[in-house]
């Protein structure tokens, strides 16, 4: 990916904006801009799944089975929707399908597969696989996981024991039907990007009394000989050797390393109808030979003799002052090298939840099973969340209250221990959430800092040791956090950190002070001693806001996050192969 950026806004809206790159010096906000400016708030990326078996029942007679895998796309209310076939292979136990099948990979979402093996009969050999009732041939197996499951492994594959689908719920010992693998691989036909400085010398002045306000558009050629523009610079105001800040550009934007490109130079005009200076003709191949020799390339200017155009060659040049190539890697790219996402949680036990005894408090255990606005927080985040944590041991916290015979602990462990915080697994948090509820004392204020400077501990140690890790703190709370300073002091000091914070506000609050926090608006936060934040590592959600939506909570707190975690590497040249 990549694309050129400004930071003029006025040149920027009227020259039609821009996306910022992934790889400028302020990288930090490159990352952010470049997916929200395309409308991307999560991270998503299309994933290739390939199938192969081995050891398969054999149900034929007279020859061995001729597999086919069927895919299941598995909703959260248990239904099934097939969406996929492969083709059939004949007469083989240990198959390889050549058939792919492509999937929307998405972060936020736990995207369930079942998939289902069957041995088609010889007499449906002649009908297309679409065609085939799928009653009528026989079961080989099935298994069911995770498009996360995959992803996260070291080499992207998965292998299943095949079971009947009585066996996968029943049974303790299923019996043997085979395996299949599951491998996952990422469609990215380029992950190359060349970042360019261009400078032009000479430009002719198109004002009456003041000097062109000079910007490039940079457009790719296609078949059909039609341009169609990929990048624009920021405007540079009354300036005839303008240097233009670093411009990124992809190999797939533009097709290929030697694809025709484009490059123009207009003078702006606040109504719009930009002045053409000139322009070239090159491709990137051209552009780093530019470079290389130190020459500049002479801009023409297209104008018309009779009923033709000829190119007038202007004394105006373009150099490319600075050309290089980098790799952008993809967050699937750091999954796969071995990285993880940790997940730790803290809860607001504050007197203002109510008491958790009576129905109307936000902490009530509903008796008949239905979760309350925190435990459904805690589910549906670290339902996502786990895949991505290896050994599934969570630190998790409890702040705003009193613990038996102790004063009011604003960062106190959620499991009663003193000597360690860490619980096991999703379950373990909500046992541990269930049983604070009766061994503290509601209390007060709603204090952040403390929490957040106890989880960028653990981040800084884990730093410290060179650990592939990104951490992930979410907080859940019903009132306005009281320590706003604090709490801004220590986001400042935590965003140099691999730590994300993702805040769930419930209950019905006013929650305006606390989108402060979150700097999706452009405003990064500023600590007292007015040093700024080094990006933005907040994500704030109100529950109510997404409780009767069509996205969920899941959604809407972990939309950010891949983006964050990109930033954060990029920011910091750390590679998944270091």
């Amino acid at each position: 990916m990549g694309n050129c950026c400004s930071d003029v806004g006025g040149g920027m809206a009227a020259v039609g904006g821009t996306a910022a790159s992934a790889v400028t010096g302020n990288q930090n906000d490159a990352v952010d801009m470049f997916f929200k400016s395309r409308g991307i708030h999560g991270l998503f990326s299309q994933i290739e799944l390939s199938f192969s078996a081995s050891n398969l029942r054999n149900r034929d007679i007279f020859s061995k089975s001729d597999p086919m895998v069927v895919v299941y796309i598995k909703e959260r209310d248990g239904a099934i929707t097939e969406v996929f076939r492969t083709e059939v292979v004949l007469n083989s136990l240990n198959p390889t399908w050549i058939t792919k099948y492509t999937i929307t990979y998405h972060f936020e979402v736990v995207q369930t597969f079942l998939f289902h093996v069957f041995d088609v009969d010889t007499q449906f050999h002649n009908v297309d696989v679409k065609m085939l009732k799928l009653e009528e041939q026989q079961s080989l197996g099935e298994a069911c996981c995770a498009l996360s499951e995959i992803v996260t492994k070291p080499n992207r594959s998965l292998t299943f024991d095949l079971v009947r689908r009585e066996e996968s719920v029943t049974a303790t010992h299923s019996q043997h039907r085979g395996k299949l693998t599951v491998h996952a691989e990422e469609c990215f036909s380029s992950k190359t990007t060349s970042e360019m400085v261009l400078r032009c010398s000479d430009l002719e002045s198109k004002d009456l009394f003041s000097k062109s306000d000079p910007f490039l558009v940079i457009s790719k050629l296609v078949e059909s000989g039609i341009s169609i523009p990929v990048c624009k610079t920021e405007v540079l105001k009354n300036d005839l050797n303008p240097t233009w800040k670093p411009i990124f550009l992809n190999i797939q934007q533009v097709g290929s390393k030697d694809s025709p490109l484009v490059i123009e130079c207009f003078n702006f005009n606040s109504n719009g109808k930009h002045d053409l200076i000139g322009k070239v003709q090159k491709s990137l191949a051209d552009l780093e030979k530019l470079h290389s020799g130190r020459e500049g390339e002479s801009l023409f200017l297209p104008t018309p003799v009779g009923h033709d155009f000829q190119n007038k060659v202007l004394k105006s040049k373009l150099f490319v002052d600075q050309f290089s190539e980098t790799v952008q890697h993809t967050f699937l790219d750091y999954l796969a090298a071995g990285f993880e996402l940790n997940f730790m949680v803290a809860i607001d036990f504050t007197a203002s939840n109510g008491n958790p005894r009576l129905p109307d408090s936000l902490h009530y255990i509903d008796p008949s099973g239905r979760l309350n606005a925190y435990q459904k927080a805690i589910y549906e985040v670290g339902e996502v969340l786990q895949f991505y944590d290896a050994d599934k041991r969570f630190p998790a916290w409890g702040f705003g209250a009193r613990p038996i015979d102790g004063p009011v602990s604003h960062c106190f462990n959620l499991n009663g221990s003193s000597n360690y915080c860490e619980v096991e697994g999703i379950r373990g948090i909500m046992m541990a959430y269930t049983s604070a509820l009766f061994n503290v004392s509601l209390a007060g204020p709603t204090l952040f800092g403390h929490v957040i400077n106890k989880a960028a501990l653990i981040a800084s140690q884990s730093l410290a040791n060179d650990a592939r890790k990104y951490f992930v703190l979410l907080i859940i709370t019903d009132g306005v956090v009281t320590d706003l300073q604090e709490t801004k002091d220590a986001l400042v000091k935590a965003s140099d950190l691999p730590l994300s914070i993702l805040i769930v506000g419930v209950g019905g609050a006013d929650f305006k002070e606390m989108e402060i926090l979150d700097a999706d608006k452009g405003e990064r936060l500023e600590s007292s001693t007015g040093r700024v934040a080094s990006r933005d590592i907040v994500q704030f959600v109100p529950f109510r806001d997404v409780q009767s939506g069509e996205i969920s909570i899941v959604q809407a707190l972990l939309a950010e996050l891949p983006t964050q975690f990109l930033t954060y590497m990029r920011s910091r040249d750390i590679k998944p192969s270091t």
